[in-house]
C-alpha cells in the first residue's frame, strides 16, 4: 500500500511536471504570436547616416507597416559597433530591444581583447539583412586617379597617406587592413567614430582616402565631390559599373564585401526569433524595399535562424584569421 502510494506521487509529481513544460512552451508560442504589442526599440550600432543606419532604418520602417506598431531606431555609435552590442546583449530577451549591427558584429572578437559581451554565447542570430561592396573613395581634387596612383603614391612615401576607416573593428577597417596587406604599402590609419565624420574629414582634406560604403557614398559619389576607384567584391556592382574590382584594379586578394544582420539578447524563446525572422524577410521580399536598397548598392540576404548563427561563426573564424594574417594585436 505505501509502495503504491509512493508510486503514485511520483506519478503525479511527474505529470505535473509535464504539465508544467507544456504550458511554458505554449505561452511561448502564444507570446511568439502576439508579438509585438507595444513598439519595438532597435539600437543601430553606428552613427546617422552611416551605411548600417541607412539600411537598418529602411528594415526598421517595413517592419513597423507590418507589426502595425512603432519600430524605433535609435543610434548607440562607438567602438567598432560593441557599443551598441553591449546594450542589446544586456536586454530583457522579450524581443522589444533588437540590435542591428554591420559584419563589425563578427569582426569585434578578433580585434578587442576584451568585449563587454559573449559575441557567440549573448545573442540571438536572427536574420541577415543585405549585403554591399565598400567604394575606396578619395577626394574630387586628389591627384590619384587609380587604385595603382594611391598605391604607388603610398610605397613612394611610406606612411604619407591617410587612411580613414570608421573605427576599430569596424568592417571598413577590417576592408582597410585587408587592402594595405594585399597592396604591401604602409599607410597612416586615422580611426573614426563612423562613416559621416570620415567623409566630412576628407572633404577637410585631413584624409586621403576611404572604403566608404556604398549606400552611404553614393550621394556624394554621383555629385562628384567622391571619386570611385575601386569596389571592395568580387564583381563590379550595377550601380557603379565603370568602376572596377580591386583585383581588376591590380590589387588581388582584397575582397572585402560589407554585410548587416539582425540580432537579439540570447534567451529569446524560439518561436519568437523564428517569428521575427520571417517578419524580416516578408519585408526584405517587398518590391519596395528590394528597390531601395538595390539603388544603393544592396543585395538583400535570406536565411533561417539556423543559417544565419552558423554563417556569423563562420565569419568570426574567418575575420579571426585576417586579423592574425595581418599581424594586427587584439586592443
Amino acid at each position: 500500500m505505501l509502495a503504491r502510494n509512493h508510486n503514485d506521487a511520483g506519478s503525479v509529481k511527474a505529470w505535473i511536471r509535464w504539465l508544467m513544460a507544456a504550458s511554458a512552451a505554449l505561452a511561448m508560442q502564444a507570446f511568439g504570436q502576439g508579438y509585438p504589442n507595444k513598439p519595438v526599440h532597435v539600437i543601430i550600432s553606428f552613427t546617422p547616416g552611416s551605411s548600417t543606419d541607412i539600411v537598418g532604418r529602411i528594415v526598421s520602417q517595413k517592419l513597423s507597416d507590418i507589426w502595425n506598431q512603432p519600430v524605433v531606431p535609435e543610434n548607440r555609435a562607438g567602438a567598432g559597433g560593441s557599443i551598441g552590442s553591449a546594450i542589446v546583449a544586456k536586454a530583457a530577451a522579450d524581443g522589444y530591444t533588437l540590435l542591428i549591427n554591420s559584419n563589425a558584429h563578427s569582426v569585434n572578437p578578433a580585434i578587442y581583447a576584451k568585449l563587454p559581451y559573449d559575441t557567440a554565447k549573448d545573442f540571438a542570430d536572427i536574420a541577415p539583412l543585405a549585403v554591399q561592396p565598400n567604394v575606396l573613395v578619395v577626394n574630387a581634387g586628389a591627384p590619384y586617379k587609380s587604385v595603382m596612383d594611391l598605391v604607388n603614391a603610398a610605397k613612394a612615401n611610406p606612411g604619407a597617406i591617410n587612411w580613414g576607416h570608421a573605427g576599430i573593428g569596424s568592417g571598413t577597417h577590417l576592408n582597410t587592413e585587408k587592402f594595405i596587406a594585399a597592396a604591401d604599402v604602409n599607410v597612416t590609419q586615422v580611426p573614426f567614430k563612423g562613416t559621416p565624420e570620415v567623409i566630412q574629414a576628407m572633404f577637410s582634406g585631413a584624409v586621403d582616402c576611404y572604403w566608404v560604403p556604398i549606400s552611404a557614398g553614393m550621394s556624394h559619389i554621383k555629385s562628384g565631390k567622391l571619386r570611385p576607384l575601386a569596389v571592395s567584391t568580387a564583381k563590379r556592382n550595377p550601380t557603379l559599373p565603370d568602376v572596377p574590382t580591386t583585383g581588376e584594379a591590380g590589387v588581388k586578394d582584397a575582397d572585402a564585401p560589407l554585410w548587416f544582420g539582425l540580432w537579439g539578447p540570447t534567451g529569446m524563446p524560439a518561436d519568437l526569433v523564428n517569428k521575427i525572422n520571417i517578419d524580416v524577410r516578408r519585408a526584405l521580399a517587398d518590391p519596395g524595399v528590394k528597390e531601395r536598397l538595390a539603388n544603393l548598392g544592396n543585395d538583400t540576404m535570406d536565411m533561417s535562424p539556423q543559417e544565419f548563427a552558423r554563417f556569423v561563426r563562420s565569419e568570426i573564424e574567418d575575420y579571426q584569421r585576417v586579423v592574425r594574417n595581418a599581424g594586427i594585436k587584439p586592443q
